[in-house]
């Protein structure tokens, strides 16, 4: 085996510390000077009854282990490694007799495997692999604690299994280059979705170019999406490069993609397959280098198979597809949500802001058909409405009001004899309920449900005390 003189990764922070666990000290000093090469902090290990033990308490990132330090499938080992070093990756290293046994040990959890005797060039491959999906792991999981906290990308917020879902793909998508297509009712923040895509991907810094696809006349669409040259029609009296090629190497964001004309798709198709584009009335193609992300709240595979959709495109845009959750799917997520509406209200209009618990419980049964959007503007105008701090049901807007008063009508007109067999709470039970309600919808966050009540924590924590609830 000979060391690989090829450039070394440049780790974006501390170097990889790799252990090569073998009983040869040859394929122990090769590996290892191989490992030096691609920038990594080599360390080799004898197969002795102590290097398991070393192998667990060492928090490398990288082991290559011979097959001779575990019995069967070296599964036990696996498990071991995986629950005290979740991040370690593992490449089993087998002879060519026993290829099931790294089989099998992909299946167990290691992460790539390499068979006996193997050059300089593959285990050079494996590694930069492995460096570079560590990479993407690294910047997926700080993705994703931004996205957590609101951090990453403006108000897509919400700590509900729907969104920590969104977030972990959301993660991944960003560091490709792929199209992506963004699936959601209208008001999910399609878009703010788009641009944490590009925020936190390779382009950015890079120009973010939105295009509405269903707001631009038929007529202008292809001008704009792909430049024309002087003279190409009446009014063309400059060239124009259109938005593909003015993005650079950023973004372009085709929103409401399913507007797009049948005849433009396929010229959107022929621009994606081969990275250019002829302007209108040009002889010579121009090279494109902008991610493409497209989003509708259509069904394109619906349209697809109703033939207004091209099937081709469909698929060339669907490397990924991105699904956004209505916020009814969502419920726990609005309480944060008004939460950061009503904070974002009272730093514009300097006064404090908050909602009745009426109004809360209401907004959290809501359907909410316009999804976040429908609630920023809901929570927008009630503060504009509202003339002291507490927003009640009647500055909400008409058809939540309508829907409200129709929920109150449906109650009173229960049977007599239910209405009177329903005991009266007492005012001190609707205080206890409307807190424990609170902090219920806000998942314990006393501090977030003392805000939205209106009262200091202190006095929170004494009202739960006086419940027994003081956990």
């Amino acid at each position: 085996m000979v060391s690989l003189m090829v450039p070394p990764i440049q780790p974006e922070s501390a170097p990889l510390h790799v252990l090569v666990a073998d009983d040869d000290a040859s394929i122990r000093r090769a590996c290892c000077e191989i490992a030096s090469n691609e920038g990594m902090v080599a360390h080799e290990a004898e197969l002795t009854s102590r290097t398991r033990g070393l192998l667990l308490a060492k928090g490398f990132d990288i082991v290559l282990v011979d097959e001779s330090i575990a019995t069967g499938t070296g599964s036990e080992l696996l498990e071991e490694l995986r629950q005290m070093h979740p991040g370690v990756a593992v490449v089993w290293m087998t002879s060519a007799s026993t290829v099931q046994l790294a089989l099998e040990a992909l299946r167990f959890g290691a992460s790539d495997y390499l068979i006996k005797p193997f050059s300089a060039e593959e285990l050079a491959a494996v590694l930069r692999r492995l460096a570079e999906r560590r990479v993407v792991d690294t910047a997926s999981r700080g993705l994703r604690e931004r996205l957590r906290s609101g951090r990453g990308m403006g108000n897509l917020l919400g700590e509900s299994p729907e969104m920590e879902k969104l977030y972990r793909i959301l993660a991944r998508v960003a560091q490709t280059i792929h199209p992506v297509l963004i699936i959601g009712e209208s008001g999910t923040g399609k878009e703010l979705v788009a641009r944490a895509i590009h925020a936190n991907g390779q382009g950015a810094g890079k120009p973010f170019v939105p295009v509405d696809c269903g707001s631009l006349a038929p007529t202008l669409i292809e001008s704009e999406l792909f430049g024309h040259v002087k003279g190409a029609f009446t009014g063309a009296h400059r060239p124009h490069d259109g938005l593909m090629v003015a993005a650079g190497s950023g973004t372009v964001f085709l929103d409401e993609i399913a507007e797009l004309p049948l005849d433009l798709q396929a010229k959107l198709l022929r621009a994606l397959q081969e990275k250019e584009v002829r302007p209108l009335g040009g002889s010579h193609a121009v090279p494109i280098r902008a991610r493409i992300l497209a989003a509708t709240h259509q069904d394109l595979g619906g349209m697809v198979e109703q033939g207004k959709f091209r099937r081709d495109l469909y698929y060339r845009l669907n490397v990924v597809k991105l699904t956004l959750p209505p916020l009814r799917d969502r419920k726990e997520d609005i309480p944060l949500l008004a939460a950061h509406f009503l904070e974002r209200n009272s730093l514009e209009m300097r006064r404090a802001f908050r909602l009745s618990a009426e109004t809360l419980g209401f907004l959290v049964d809501y359907a909410w058909p316009g999804n976040v959007r429908e609630l920023s503007n809901a929570i927008d105008g009630a503060c504009s409405l509202t003339s002291g701090e507490v927003i009640e049901m009647g500055e909400m807007t008409t058809s939540i009001r309508d829907a409200w008063m129709h929920a109150a009508v449906s109650r009173r007109e229960k049977p007599q004899q239910d209405l009177a067999e329903t005991p009266v709470e007492t005012l001190a039970e609707m205080e206890k309920r409307a807190i424990l309600t609170t902090i219920e919808q806000v998942k314990g966050d006393k501090l977030l449900a003392a805000r939205l009540l209106n009262i200091g924590k202190t006095t929170l924590y004494r009202k739960l005390k006086e419940y027994g609830e003081c956990s």
